[in-house]
């Protein structure tokens, strides 16, 4: 068993949104190279994105399930259970190994559940060593398998969580550039009014499930309230006139 204070290596990696080849050569080294791989989980228990997608490059025997509370939103002391849990069971992890891989959706530092096990670790673990592996997004790969531009020239790009409210999101799109909403799923409704109110459905697009057997790619405009796939993204692009290099 390693020394803990010999610097043990927590690496979260970023594996893509669910498309296992758009996992990166870097993100497929960093999971080998790891002595486990966690895996995060709901605590329905069943397979998610991330394991799905590990298990295309590691051995099921390397992969280790951590339960987290990642569809708990309403009652905070639970969800900080969760995370107390998980880190402990990451923390001893660590102790008996000297890299830990964590598998997260998308991008590590972006919106991602290591964010809050890395903050954990770093309290449960002397001289633990963090690092990070970047991961293509949904944003990415919605913009690639629609064809909508992401930006051009001068042009902002906005991402908002809608579980922050739909009216972050119009006020971002009510200003300028591309706005890319994340996890609008559940209020779908609310935010088909608010690119209608803004005028910004026309061009939108939204996407689930990427890459996956269940995939949805559709104009936004098609949106007639119904709930979608939690983990739906959408891109509402900048107001263009047209012209080639017209934002440089």
């Amino acid at each position: 068993m390693p020394d803990v204070m010999s610097s043990s290596r927590l690496i979260g990696v970023g594996v893509g949104p669910g498309d296992p080849e758009l996992v990166t050569v870097k993100g497929v080294n960093a999971l080998r190279a790891a002595d486990v791989v966690v895996v995060p989980v709901m605590d329905t228990g069943e397979r998610g994105r991330a394991e799905a997608t590990v298990l295309h490059y590691v051995p099921q025997e390397k992969v280790v399930r951590v339960v987290f509370a990642l569809n708990e939103r309403t009652d905070h002391g639970r969800r900080e259970a969760a995370w107390d849990a998980a880190g402990e069971r990451v923390a001893q992890l660590l102790r008996a190994n000297g890299s830990v891989a964590f598998a997260t959706i998308g991008d590590p530092n972006v919106y991602s559940t290591f964010t809050y096990l890395a903050h954990t670790i770093g309290e449960l673990v002397a001289d633990v060593v963090v690092e990070t592996v970047p991961g293509i997004t949904a944003m990415q790969d919605l913009a690639a398998r629609s064809g909508a531009v992401l930006t051009e020239g001068t042009e902002p790009l906005t991402l908002v969580p809608v579980t922050a409210g739909s009216a972050v999101l119009k006020d971002a799109l009510n200003g300028p550039g591309t706005v890319v909403a994340y996890k609008f799923g559940r209020q779908a409704a609310e935010v088909a009014e608010v690119l209608r109110e803004t005028g910004r459905i026309e061009d939108a697009v939204w996407g689930s499930a990427l890459g996956l057997d269940a995939e949805s790619i559709r104009p936004a405009a098609e949106l007639d309230g119904a709930p979608l796939p939690y983990l739906s993204t959408l891109i509402a692009p900048a107001r263009r006139d047209g012209t080639r290099g017209g934002k440089l």
